[in-house]
This record gives C-alpha cells, sequence and structure tokens, in this order.
C-alpha cells in the first residue's frame, strides 16, 4: 500500500490524525470511534514518506493482544518492522539485551506473581494471610511501587492520598520491606523493579542511553490515560527530552486508578507540550445511537470540574437499532435466569454466542451465571480462564499448519487461503459440522473451528494472504496470547472488559453498593465508578440489557435499590415478578430459600445452596469419593487446558461426595451440575460414584 492508499478511507479527523506526523500530537478518542485505526494509519504514513524508518518507531500499548493487533494492522499497511509492545515486554527486551554488557553474571530471574514471595514476607513478619489477604497485600505492593513509595514512605503515602488499605499500614509496610529483603536474597525482578532496573540501567550508563535513543525515535503510547508514574518515568528516560512523542487516550475511560495510574498525564498534555497538536475523535462507528444516546447521557452527569472539561460527547455513526432494556427481577438467581434464557433467543435468532457478553462488577458474581447459563444450554467463557495457544489441539494444528508451508501438496493447488487451512485442519481431525452433545470432542472441535474462522477473517481483511500469511498471523498471536474468540457467551468483569466488543452486551448486578462499589466513598471514587458503568455500555454494538435484583436470594428481603447511574436516563423499566419469570416462580414457588437438609435454616449463600446446607452443620461423606473426585478434575482441567474451577467447583465435588448421586437425574439435581455439565462430565463423574 502506498503513502495515498493509507489515508484512504479515514474520515476528515482520523486523517487528520495520519497527517500529523511530527510530534507532539494528543490523541483524545472516544469509544468505538477508530483509535487504533487513526495511529496505525499515522505510523504507516510516517514510515512510507520517509519521515521515519520502521525499525525506529516504538508503539507502546498496555496488553499482549493489543500490541498483537497493532503489529497486525501495521504489517497489512506495509510497516511490518515497526515495534509494537508493552511496557513490560519492551524493558524486558532492551533489559535481557543490555544486560550481559553493562552488568554481568546471572540475570534476575522475572517473577509473574507476587504471592509466593509475599506469603513468606508476611509469615517473616508473624502475619497469617489467606490467599484473598495476600492478593490485597501483593496489590498495595504494587501500588506503592508503581507510584514510587518505598516501605519508609507507605504509611505517610497511605494517609497523603485518602488511600484505604486493605489492612494495618504498619503490617503492610513491614511486609513490604521484607517482600523487597527476600526478593533481593532470592535474584528476583518482579514487573515494577524490571522497569525500575531500566530506567537505572539507562541513566547510569550513557552509552547504552545513547544506542536506545539512536534505536528509536519515534514513540506512540495507547491509553494514555493508564499510565502511572513508574511507566511515565520510562517513557520520559526513553525519549531524552525529544518531543517525536503522540500520545492516545480517552479520559472518559479512567478506571484504573486504584493501581496508581492517572488520568493527569493525558489531561495536561497541552500544558506540559504547548506545540502539541490535540485531534479529538468523537464519530462512533461501534454502536447504534440508542446505545451511544445512554453512553453520553451517563457520561454527561459525571459532576467533577475535570470530567466537564474533558468531556467527549460521541456521535453515532451507525444505523438506528434496538433501546436498551432495563429490567428490574425480585432476586439474583432470577436475574441470572432470565439473562440466560434472553442469551439463549439471540444465539436461536442468528447472534453468535461469541457475541455476547454478561458483564458483572465483581468476579464473585460470576457463579450465579455459570449456573443458569449452564442450565438453559448455553455455553460460556470465562475471560483470562484458558490459554487458547496452550491446548494439544491447537499446537498440533499449528505444527501442521507450518509444516505445509514448506512442502508441496498437488491437492491444494488453486486453493485460497480459507480452503487450505480447512484442508490442513482435517487432517487434524476438523469437521464441516460440529460433534453432536457436548464434552471434548465438542471442545476440541470449537478450536479448530476458531482457527477456520480466523482464516476466513483474514482472507476477507486481505484476499491476497496466503498460508505463510496466516502461520505468521497464528505465531504473533500466540507470542502475544492473542487468541481468536471461542464460541461461548463470555462472562467478564467490567475492568477486564475494556478494550473489547460485542454485538450483544448484560450489565447485570446494578445495584448500590455493587455499582458503585461500596466502598467508593469520596466523589473522585463514585466518578470512577460511573466511568466504569460507561465502558461497560461502550461494549455494545447493538443489543444492551441492563438489569438489577431488589434481593440476594430467592425469598430474601428486596431492600436493595437500583444504582444511583441509573437516575435520569432508565426509560421503560420491565418488572419481573415471580409470577412473569417462570423459572424464578419455580424456585421459590416452594417455601422461599432452601432450607438446610441438617438443620432446616434458609441457606443464603451460593456455596451453601450447592452444598444443600449451612456450611458449619455436620455431613457424612465419602472421603475417598471426594479425593477421586479431586483428582479426576485435576486431570480433566490439565487435558483440557481450563482451570480446574471450570470444571466443578470445590463446593459443587463436596456436594457430589456427600450425596454420592446413582444416577444422570440425581446428578443433575445437584446446583452447580447443569445440563452442559451433565452433558460434558456426568458419566465421567458416576463412574467415579459408583453409579455409572
Amino acid at each position: 500500500m502506498d503513502a495515498e492508499g493509507v489515508l484512504a478511507g479515514l474520515d476528515p479527523e482520523q486523517r487528520a490524525v495520519a497527517e500529523a506526523v511530527r510530534g507532539p500530537v494528543c490523541v483524545l478518542a472516544g469509544a468505538g470511534t477508530g483509535k487504533t485505526r487513526a495511529i496505525t494509519h499515522r505510523i504507516a504514513y510516517a514510515t512510507l514518506t520517509g519521515v521515519v524508518a520502521p525499525q525506529q518507531v516504538l508503539a507502546v500499548t498496555f496488553t499482549t493482544r493489543a500490541a498483537g493487533e497493532l503489529r497486525g494492522r501495521l504489517r497489512q499497511l506495509g510497516a511490518p518492522g515497526v515495534q509494537a509492545r508493552t511496557f513490560h515486554a519492551a524493558a524486558l527486551r532492551q533489559l535481557s539485551y543490555f544486560w550481559p554488557k553493562v552488568v554481568g553474571g546471572d540475570p534476575p530471574k522475572i517473577i509473574e506473581s507476587k504471592l509466593p514471595v509475599v506469603a513468606d514476607a508476611a509469615r517473616a513478619v508473624g502475619l497469617s494471610l489467606g490467599r484473598t489477604e495476600l492478593r490485597d497485600v501483593a496489590g498495595e505492593i504494587e501500588w506503592a511501587k508503581v507510584t514510587q513509595r518505598r516501605p519508609e514512605d507507605y504509611a505517610a503515602a497511605v494517609k497523603t492520598t485518602g488511600r484505604k488499605p486493605p489492612a494495618d499500614v504498619t503490617d503492610i509496610a513491614h511486609v513490604y520491606a521484607v517482600y523487597e529483603q527476600l526478593r533481593r536474597e532470592r535474584n528476583l525482578l518482579d514487573f515494577e523493579g524490571m522497569l525500575e532496573l531500566t530506567v537505572a540501567v539507562l541513566l547510569e550508563h550513557p552509552e547504552v542511553a545513547r544506542q536506545v535513543h539512536d534505536q528509536y525515535r519515534y514513540f506512540v503510547v495507547d491509553e494514555f490515560q493508564d499510565v502511572n508514574p513508574l511507566q511515565r518515568l520510562l517513557l520520559d528516560t526513553w525519549l531524552g527530552g525529544r518531543k517525536e512523542l503522540c500520545v492516545v487516550g480517552d479520559p472518559n475511560q479512567t478506571i484504573y486508578s486504584f493501581t496508581g495510574a492517572t488520568p493527569s498525564y493525558l489531561l495536561d498534555f497541552p500544558q506540559e507540550f504547548p506545540d502539541a497538536k490535540v485531534i479529538k475523535l468523537v464519530r462512533d462507528y461501534r454502536s447504534t445511537p440508542q446505545v451511544v444516546r445512554l453512553a453520553n447521557t451517563v457520561i454527561g452527569q459525571a459532576r467533577s470540574e475535570t470530567a466537564r472539561r474533558h468531556r467527549l460527547e460521541l456521535t453515532a455513526q451507525r444505523e438506528d437499532g434496538p433501546e436498551p432494556v432495563y429490567s428490574e427481577y425480585d432476586d439474583e438467581v432470577a436475574e441470572a435466569d432470565d439473562v440466560a434464557r434472553r442469551c439463549r433467543k439471540l444465539i436461536d435468532e442468528g447472534v453468535p454466542a461469541r457475541e455476547i457478553a454478561v458483564l458483572f462488577r465483581i468476579n464473585a458474581q460470576s457463579e450465579t451465571y455459570e449456573q443458569a447459563l449452564s442450565a438453559a444450554g448455553v455455553p460460556y467463557v470465562l475471560r483470562g480462564a484458558e490459554r487458547f495457544f496452550e491446548r494439544p489441539e491447537v499446537r498440533e494444528a499449528v505444527i501442521r499448519l507450518r509444516a505445509a508451508t514448506r512442502g508441496t501438496d498437488a491437492e491444494t493447488e488453486g486453493m485460497g487461503l480459507i480452503q487450505k487451512v480447512r484442508h490442513v485442519l482435517l487432517g487434524a481431525g476438523f469437521t464441516n459440522d460440529p460433534p453432536e452433545g457436548a464434552g471434548a470432542a465438542r471442545a476440541r472441535w470449537e478450536s479448530l473451528a476458531a482457527l477456520a474462522q480466523l482464516a476466513e477473517d483474514m482472507a476477507a481483511d486481505n484476499p491476497a494472504a496466503d498460508l505463510p500469511d496466516f502461520v505468521t498471523e497464528l505465531e504473533e498471536r500466540a507470542a502475544a496470547q492473542h487468541a481468536p474468540p471461542l464460541e461461548g457467551v463470555t462472562l467478564a468483569s467490567l475492568h477486564a472488559a475494556k478494550g473489547l466488543e460485542w454485538d450483544a452486551v448484560f450489565l447485570v448486578g446494578l445495584v448500590e453498593g455493587t455499582l458503585p462499589i461500596i466502598y467508593a466513598e469520596t466523589p473522585d471514587q463514585v466518578e470512577e465508578e460511573r466511568r466504569l458503568f460507561y465502558v461497560g455500555i461502550t461494549r455494545a454494538r447493538e443489543h444492551l440489557g441492563l438489569s438489577w435484583a431488589l434481593a440476594r436470594s430467592p425469598g430474601g428481603p428486596r431492600f436493595r435499590r437500583p444504582s444511583r447511574f441509573l437516575e435520569g436516563v432508565t426509560t421503560k423499566v420491565t418488572t419481573h415478578t415471580p409470577a412473569r419469570a417462570d423459572r424464578a416462580k419455580r424456585r421459590t414457588a416452594k417455601s422461599g430459600p432452601q432450607p438446610c437438609r441438617v438443620c432446616g435454616r434458609p441457606l443464603t449463600a451460593p456455596v451453601e445452596r450447592k452444598l444443600g446446607r449451612c456450611e458449619d452443620c455436620p455431613a457424612a461423606f465419602n472421603e475417598d469419593l471426594l479425593l477421586r473426585l479431586k483428582e479426576w478434575r485435576t486431570e480433566t482441567a490439565a487435558d483440557q487446558r481450563i482451570p480446574a474451577y471450570v470444571v466443578f467447583t470445590d463446593a459443587t465435588l463436596q456436594a457430589i461426595a456427600e450425596r454420592d448421586p446413582a444416577t444422570l437425574e440425581e446428578l443433575a439435581q445437584i446446583p452447580g451440575v447443569g445440563k452442559v455439565k451433565l452433558d460434558k462430565y456426568g458419566e465421567a463423574v458416576l463412574s467415579l460414584c459408583g453409579g455409572g
């Protein structure tokens, strides 16, 4: 593609971004406005017009998925040599390259999780912390490190910032200090330390800084509203006082301030660089006018002066679609059941399951929806629960595809990309029609079908693409863990959904205390919760459902209030009473909440409902059976490359061991064993129980 071809098809604002090839440049880009398109075309235009060589460009983003998408688009635009990486990946690459020259010896080992070292540090200072508490303390250590606070500064920083720590500040400071000591003694490096060390190497070794500055002369940073002080320090070190910087972000999508991120770098960019060109992208190509109208209304109610000054009001570019649907339910179970029914209806009407998402504020809300979707026979995918490219069938398929690029096959001569890929996948066990039922065979087929669909998408984007191009795409996606969408409804938290989009989105659990979350107390914290709601709304292309439940459990007290963010935006609300929600009726018509089978007390907690008894009530069960079930679950999860809890939770296995079902019908009565899991694992479980 030539330079003029790169500009073709861009709207006026996107073209302005692409033609602004000299920095500093600040792009304020609303949700769905084509910011990735704008910045990739800017990079490609700059390289094709000779402003900069592709190898001298460093494009930085926050996820390996986004970095992989940037590289893929740039390759299609004729700029394949551009480096597109996360902050951490770029820092690790530089640190690994220069370590033998400037430090020497064995480099430290990079740790992906702080939890083991934090646990050791907690024990060393006499604290006994559970896994949740360990995660909370690890989060505090990360916040302190990215905001450049040392252990001795932590307590004062908490007081100054008004932060609410999850434990005693003195205890956290002690754990933080010992964590750092143990990390150094064990020659370990966490992600924050990696950035710090890279900065130190560049600042303390001028010859290294010169080499990096010669290599990278042109910088683009995406999601700039999410940059934290440590990342900004690294970026400034890379820049070395130069101004060839283009930043892109959306102040309406600032949702990570609790991790140390600050939108001030984006909002104050014009003051920092008075000669900066500021361009706004507000044409929304993603969502229907109905969704865009709601998004604008929600964010328009933000009360802070900063929000008012920097607001981006989106302008819908798509044709009209259905109005958002607002639904009120008696309890969470009825809400989940009806959302599952509506997902089933959308799928039956032709919406692919992978184009539907159920989004919630906290991960603990997921379990109820897993049960409801399973009971409705709707496949689902927990975002972040598995690594697609590590599945055995995917690894085998990639090996076969790679081999096919090196050999000659008379059968594939004259075939296009789609036909060639399908021909290779047939040899790996792929069929045009899926196998009946669920189970491992269906899961394997869905993995191969995702590869076939990816080939179709690539051929549509680039009709000249051939098998070697497809294999290159797969290898880059594998390196970035950028998996193709699987055929299942996505269950994800609102934070995990950022950067993604679906045809249909259900925003659930919209009650006070959940959204905004109960510990959002200051005006700034509440406004961040509003932005999180806005992010959820703008994930939807066409169908949008918003719902809440007045009670937590069937028959429970109905004291909950809809989220304050719904005030002034809801139009017609559908109230689902037991008489109008069939499944809710079946669950509540008996005698309210499910009673404990030991003491008779009403059960409200999900774990207790699964067990059929209070957690502290005695229960007889076969310990050998429970052990066999857990061993089977571990092996099954390993074979399928999924977390063990996705097979069955501990509570469900405990309930199975206590009830020892003899038939599929008895197994199906246990909460947590829906139709999908019954089809997938029922016979195997019964064989362990002795009922097969």
